[in-house]
């Protein structure tokens, strides 16, 4: 486990699939410590990963709503096991691994609500839980769209120490990146701020082990009972919505008491 810092995580202001664009505000997020990044290698993030296929990326890692034949399995009751379980790409979370509380967010970066999630309540949530050791915060990638797609793949590709500086950086800057087409040149010349030359980005997106991987996230995510996003896991809780401080308190404290958070179960619907 390797920690990292992280900078400039602020806010998304784009619609989903619609690609309808509205305004980008300039409010952030402040730095945050103690960033770990679970099971890479050195060098750049997946190095194992080989780019072997020039395909565009499946359909259902950019449709959360397509349908497979036969239907989705979903686990009516997924247990702290199901919810960490690790695919073939590392994750990042922020705190200590020891923390007895996990909070998993599934964000597209597309997702106004995931913007207000980071703009307004993170902040507090960083500094109330995370950084006093109470809880270790994931973040999962859940891209809605083909442009939150290439996107989150880039940011995949990024170096390990870069990834959430990246994604701060994907955030604060949407209004210059973000359309209904996808638009490589934009979303390049937010890459290259963390110093991706035009040859890496090119490799990224052409690597379809990349994607597969990614596809994993997103598919174990709607196994587990993922919709949209922001989706919450605390603990074993699943909120699909924007949490506030209030609801993560409800839902955090009877878990750091060692009990279940029932009172809370309305409070955050």
């Amino acid at each position: 486990m390797i920690s990292r810092a992280l900078h400039s995580v602020c806010a998304v202001l784009v619609l989903s699939v619609a690609g309808a664009l509205v305004g980008c505000g300039a409010d952030g997020l402040p730095p945050v410590a103690n960033l770990t990044k679970d099971g890479a290698a050195g060098g750049g993030a997946y190095p194992s990963i080989a780019a072997d296929s020039k395909d565009e990326m499946p359909n259902a890692f950019g449709d959360p709503t397509s349908k497979v034949a036969g239907g989705r399995e979903v686990i009516s009751q997924p247990t702290q096991a199901d919810i960490l379980a690790i695919g073939p790409l590392p994750e990042f979370s922020i705190g200590s691994a020891a923390a007895p509380v996990t909070i998993v967010e599934y964000a597209s970066l597309t997702c106004q609500h995931c913007r207000r999630f980071h703009a307004e309540i993170f902040p507090e949530l960083k500094k109330t839980y995370i950084d006093t050791g109470k809880v270790r915060f994931i973040l999962r990638e859940f891209p809605i769209g083909k442009t939150s797609g290439m996107a989150t793949i880039t940011l995949r590709c990024a170096p390990p120490d870069k990834y959430l500086t990246l994604f701060g950086k994907f955030l604060d800057q949407q209004s210059n990146w973000v359309s209904q087409e996808v638009r490589l040149d934009p979303i390049f010349a937010v890459a290259q701020q963390v110093g991706m030359t035009r040859g890496e980005f090119d490799a990224c997106r052409e690597n379809q082990g990349m994607i597969e991987g990614l596809k994993w996230v997103k598919d174990r995510g709607r196994k587990l009972g993922i919709i949209g996003t922001p989706n919450f896991f605390v603990g074993e809780k699943l909120v699909k919505s924007v949490l506030t401080m209030a609801e993560i308190r409800a839902l955090v404290e009877p878990q750091l008491q060692g009990s279940a958070p029932a009172s809370a179960a309305s409070a955050a619907q």
